[in-house]
């Protein structure tokens, strides 16, 4: 079935899902889509159900099982998808790394700018082939009523985290190189992941509202003595991600 044909009534709150949270606990299930869209399938079925009093709808950005790399995720098809599902609002989560001093690992931010450094992607919907070309205003990328409502469910459940925070959004799938993390916190970034762009963007295409909560796993690339390990990375995704999990039913609550 296509995704024209489950139009919904009711808005609908996404959530998608990245490293560590390709399942997401809390919702009451009520059913599963696996959509078409006209620009191909999306990473993963879009889970639907009900959670806090709202519609919600859950998309795996990997795919589940995790494997779908940064650069060959497609992004416009997971976007489409859960806009034609009857979407408003996006969050986002992402798990980067940290560069700015107090981005430690298990921290979590609610990024504010982002710097795109990625390449190749398709990153328009406007391309003149899809949909007329266009230009949008991205001079605030995330949706500032939606990262305000993110960070008082967290003050409400007395939660530490960033209020801000520029992520540099990477080709990936490796991690930087110390000069590049360099390079990037001359740039003035703060985070660093690999999925923050051109997701944002194609959300603004969409006339979605969207924000990230960001959860810090590792240090960058020589901001630490050691060598950065999948091991480390698993074990802050591991003991965050529930954090992460109550943010946002708290966040669904006061929406």
């Amino acid at each position: 079935m296509t995704t024209e044909t489950v139009q919904k009534e009711t808005p609908a709150i996404a959530i998608i899902g990245g490293t560590g949270l390709t399942q997401l606990e809390g919702p009451e299930i009520q059913q599963t889509h696996t959509p078409e869209t006209r620009l191909g399938q999306p990473s993963s079925a879009v889970e639907e159900g009900q959670w806090n009093g709202r519609r919600v709808l859950f998309l795996a950005r990997h795919g589940h099982p995790h494997a779908v790399p940064p650069h060959k995720i497609n992004y416009r098809a997971n976007l489409l998808a859960l806009k034609e599902l009857g979407a408003t609002h996006v969050i986002a989560v992402n798990a980067v790394g940290g560069i700015r001093s107090d981005m430690v690992s298990g921290r979590i931010a609610i990024p504010h700018q982002v710097v795109d450094y990625t390449w190749g992607r398709e990153g328009t919907f406007f391309d003149g082939d899809f949909m007329p070309l266009d230009h949008i205003d991205l001079t605030h990328p995330y949706d500032e009523e939606l990262r305000q409502q993110i960070i008082a469910a967290a003050d409400r459940r007395e939660m530490a985290v960033s209020d801000d925070g520029v992520y540099a959004a990477t080709q990936g799938p490796r991690l930087e190189t110390v000069a590049e993390i360099v390079r990037l916190e001359r740039d003035g970034c703060d985070l660093v992941g690999m999925t923050g762009m051109p997701e944002a963007a194609l959300a603004r295409e969409l006339g979605l509202a969207y924000a990230s909560i960001c959860l810090v796993v590792n240090p960058a690339a020589g901001k630490s003595d050691g060598e950065i390990t999948m091991a480390e990375i698993k074990a802050v995704i591991d003991s965050g991600m529930g954090q992460v999990r109550d943010l946002i039913a708290e966040t669904l609550k006061g929406m």
